[in-house]
C-alpha cells in the first residue's frame, strides 16, 4: 500500500518511524533510541555539526510527527520514534566519545523518557500535535545531557 501514498506522506512516515524502526515491537522507543547511536558516534567528535543536526532535526521531527499522527489518527503513536532518536542525540551533545558515555547516555535518556519525571511529564501532558510528541523527548535529552555533563566533569 506504500506505493498508493502521496510522496509527502511516505516521507513523513519514513522520518517519523525512522525508516520503519518504530514498527519494531516491543519497546519501539528503545529501538528508536538505539537507531540514533550510529549517528551519535559519527557526530560526537564534531560538536557544532552535532548541534546543527539536532536543531534541524527538531523541526523535521515536529513536522513528521504531526503528519504521521494525523495519518494514524492518534495523539502520540508508539511507532513514532523520531522523538527518541532526537532526544538521544541531544543527550550526547558536547560529551566525549567513549563506550561509557554512549551506554550511560542511552540508559539515562531512556529512564527519563519512560518515567517522565516533573517537567518532562508536564510537557508531555500539556503539549499537542507534532510539537507535543517531540517536546518531552527534547526536554528529557536536555536534562540527561546536564546529568551527563556533571557525571563526566566530576566522575571521569
Amino acid at each position: 500500500m506504500l506505493w498508493l501514498m502521496p510522496p509527502s506522506r511516505i516521507l513523513s512516515s519514513s522520518v517519523a518511524t525512522v525508516l520503519g524502526v518504530g514498527k519494531i515491537k516491543p519497546a519501539s522507543g528503545t529501538w528508536g533510541t538505539l537507531a540514533a547511536v550510529p549517528l551519535a558516534l559519527l557526530i560526537m567528535p564534531l560538536p557544532f555539526l552535532h548541534m546543527l543536526i539536532c536543531l534541524v532535526l527538531f523541526f523535521v521531527a515536529v513536522w513528521a510527527s504531526h503528519e504521521h499522527s494525523i495519518f494514524l489518527n492518534q495523539k502520540d503513536p508508539s511507532e513514532i520514534v523520531i522523538d527518541e532518536y532526537l532526544g538521544y542525540l541531544i543527550t550526547m551533545v558536547w560529551l566525549p566519545l567513549s563506550w561509557k558515555t554512549i551506554l550511560l547516555g542511552f540508559v539515562l535518556f531512556r529512564l527519563l523518557d519512560i518515567f517522565k519525571p516533573s517537567l518532562i511529564g508536564w510537557i508531555d501532558k500539556k503539549s499537542k500535535g507534532g510539537f507535543g510528541i517531540v517536546a518531552d523527548d527534547v526536554i528529557a535529552g536536555i536534562i540527561a545531557n546536564i546529568f551527563m555533563q556533571v557525571i563526566v566533569t566530576y566522575y571521569s
